[in-house]
């Protein structure tokens, strides 16, 4: 493994800005990862993930496996190569999309059904390793179990329980040197048993922690103590990467608690069904009040989209079913997220990152 290297640059209370550096390059901090679930973006390449500034994109382990398979990903060097993709890459360990899938579920691993032909699979620790070791990304995840919220305080324990179990032996397996291995933390939403599962995992030494099964279904009110317990038992000299949260709200306030990274689908999936983020909250393109508007969508966003083209052209474009309307709006809400982590980070090293929180959650919250 490769430990990343994490170094705090600067801190408001919690809050800290930094760059991890990783044995395939370096990354900044506080860090929003876009989704390429399949190995794309849906609508966009990777000349426009260049263009819009990221720097980790995500590939689904449980997706690629099964199309098009490891071996010929890794006959392409790896996903980044595979995509044309020149930045970092982070693949998920598939667990949670296992886990949608009702799997047959033992202290081993799981058994499950392929979405595309409903053959059977089989996913331990090991073979999650292997599978990504072979996907190559710069970062990959151990294994877990992700129940969801609420569950049942025996069905939360036990998911922790298997989840350390497969963190060790996802530890042991793991031997590519230019590849870095988080693990990740559960627990549901008790401070208690985050505290247990993030003093364990931490004690692995792995090389930075994800905290997984939040915003699966709990408030906001509720997902925000456990977050805190977890990261106040994970070390400062790695990255805390909250797993599959995206929302503005969410994202200032674990930002505020001292999260670094953060993945969702959120951005395209909003994109695609013509919703936009904006600094004035949500907007439905599609509505009837825009079919005149000359505004671009967000007045304060500097992204080519609203650079260039107006609502109502956007709106006319979702009204005749013209893909690059999907195209458009999730560029426009990527770039949003991205320039709002480009904000917290300059907040921080300014010392007015509680202003920019408090203004945020005035609009989102």
């Amino acid at each position: 493994m490769f430990p990343v290297e994490f170094t705090t640059e600067a801190t408001d209370g919690s809050a800290r800005a930094g760059t991890a550096k990783t044995a395939q390059g370096d990354y900044t901090t506080p860090c929003f990862m876009p989704v390429g679930t399949r190995g794309a973006i849906k609508y966009l390449s990777a000349t426009d993930y260049e263009a819009l500034g990221a720097q980790i994109v995500l590939g689904n382990t449980y997706h690629l496996m099964l199309r098009p398979g490891a071996d010929t990903i890794a006959s392409f060097g790896g996903l980044a190569k595979f995509a044309g993709w020149n930045g970092l890459t982070l693949t998920d360990s598939g667990g949670f999309q296992v886990f949608s899938l009702d799997p047959k579920v033992d202290d081993d691993g799981v058994t499950f059904k392929s979405t595309y032909d409903g053959s059977m699979h089989r996913f331990t620790a090991e073979i999650a390793v292997d599978v990504q070791q072979k996907l190559g990304a710069t970062i990959q995840m151990v294994l877990d179990v992700c129940p969801a919220l609420p569950s049942p305080d025996a069905t939360v324990r036990l998911a922790m329980r298997r989840t350390a179990e497969w963190a060790e032996r996802a530890r042991k397996s793991h031997s590519r040197d230019d590849q870095s291995l988080f693990g990740i933390v559960q627990g549901g939403i008790s401070p208690e048993l985050r505290t247990e599962s993030a003093r364990h995992t931490a004690s692995l030494e792995f090389d930075g922690y994800g905290i997984g099964g939040l915003s699966v279904g709990e408030s906001r009110a509720e997902m925000l103590p456990a977050l805190r317990s977890a990261l106040a038992e994970l070390p400062s000299n790695r990255p805390r990467y909250l797993m599959g949260v995206g929302d503005p709200a969410s994202l200032v306030e674990a930002v505020g608690l001292g999260v670094d990274q953060f993945d969702c689908v959120m951005q395209s999936r909003l994109g695609r069904h013509g919703t936009a983020l904006t600094t004035s909250g949500k907007v439905q393109v599609k509505n009837a009040k825009y079919a005149l508007s000359d505004d671009p969508i967000d007045p304060t966003c500097g992204c080519q989209v609203c650079a260039r083209h107006s609502v109502g052209y956007l709106r006319h474009l979702f009204q005749v079913g013209e893909p690059t309307a999907m195209r458009l709006l999730t560029w426009h809400n990527i770039a949003w997220t991205l320039d709002l982590m480009g904000r917290m980070r300059a907040a921080i090293f300014d010392g007015q990152f509680e202003a920019l929180r408090r203004s945020v959650l005035e609009v989102w919250g």
